[in-house]
């Protein structure tokens, strides 16, 4: 699956280390976009839900969630659920997702899973409820093309669900949290994408790293920044996001930080990796609006 004039670029958030911040920068990112007049799709693949409870949803309560797209081959338009924000739309995970890995084990072809809902996705081109049809019940025009943007959230591992994520993607975007054994797994995870792309999907690549919870007080945070530069020259984005009680706060909310506290420092810098985003993906052009406006 290829990003482009038509059709949506997908994105797989990665790291096999937890707490690092995927699911914060895949909520925050696509609010960005979404805000900026990109219409993105935040895909919740990691059994733990919190892509999915971070934007409003009870895990407990969504009808159909990607279990169902795994296991059941549900359609992903079927369990497309608005986030009830403009053009952010989400397909929820839930608790049974856990189980998915050991019920695909036998299935021929089980790390395609996801990009054959994907590419049916894709190729219906859809607009949901949540978009044109939902705004014509309003008497509002909606949109008439489908996704801008895919995100799609993966756990901390390198099973079987992540590898169907970055078999997906166009490429993933990887958080690293700015301490010293955050760097670690990064060389396992740069082979892990490697090994995807001679086997699996040979048009993945690294989109970037994204450095976060920088603290600009310690010396290790600087440290951690210049190293991962100088690992991975050319791929770090330049905005780097802060530890930031604000972006701690909001999901307990259901909000994205730019709805929860859109003049913080975090929501500054999660406005500005988006921009970085769509100008390295030639969609700068298409932003029309402002964070915070």
């Amino acid at each position: 699956m290829t990003g482009g004039g038509r059709g949506p670029i997908v994105y797989a958030l990665a790291n096999q280390k937890g707490g690092v911040g995927k699911t914060t920068t895949a909520v925050n990112v696509g609010a960005c976009l979404a805000r900026w007049g990109q219409r993105v799709l935040v895909l919740d693949i990691d059994p733990q839900a919190n892509a999915t409870s971070s934007l409003g949803l009870d895990k407990q309560a969504v009808p159909l969630s990607t279990y169902d797209v795994l296991v059941r081959e549900v359609p992903l338009v079927r369990v497309i659920q608005p986030s009830g924000r403009e053009r952010l739309d989400v397909i929820p995970a839930s608790p049974a997702l856990a189980g998915a890995t050991v019920e695909l084990v036998n299935q021929p072809r089980r790390e395609y899973c996801l990009h054959q809902a994907l590419a049916a996705l894709r190729s219906s081109n859809p607009v949901p409820e949540s978009g044109a049809e939902k705004a014509a019940s309003t008497g509002s025009k909606g949109p008439d093309t489908g996704y801008d943007y895919v995100l799609i959230d993966c756990p901390p591992s390198l099973g079987l669900l992540t590898i169907n994520a970055l078999t997906a993607t166009d490429g993933v975007i990887v958080p690293v949290q700015c301490e010293y054994l955050a760097l670690e797994g990064l060389s396992q995870l740069a082979r892990a994408i490697e090994l995807v792309r001679r086997s699996l999907n040979p048009t993945l690549r690294l989109r970037g790293l994204v450095m976060t919870m920088f603290d600009s007080r310690t010396i290790l945070a600087k440290q951690v920044v210049e190293e991962v530069q100088q690992h991975f020259p050319g791929r770090v984005f330049d905005a780097i996001i802060p530890r930031s009680v604000r972006l701690s706060e909001a999901p307990s909310y259901g909000e994205p930080i730019i709805d929860y506290a859109p003049r913080s420092a975090g929501a500054l810098a999660y406005a500005a990796l988006a921009r970085e985003l769509l100008m390295g993906d030639g969609r700068l052009q298409l932003v029309s609006m402002t964070v915070g406006r």
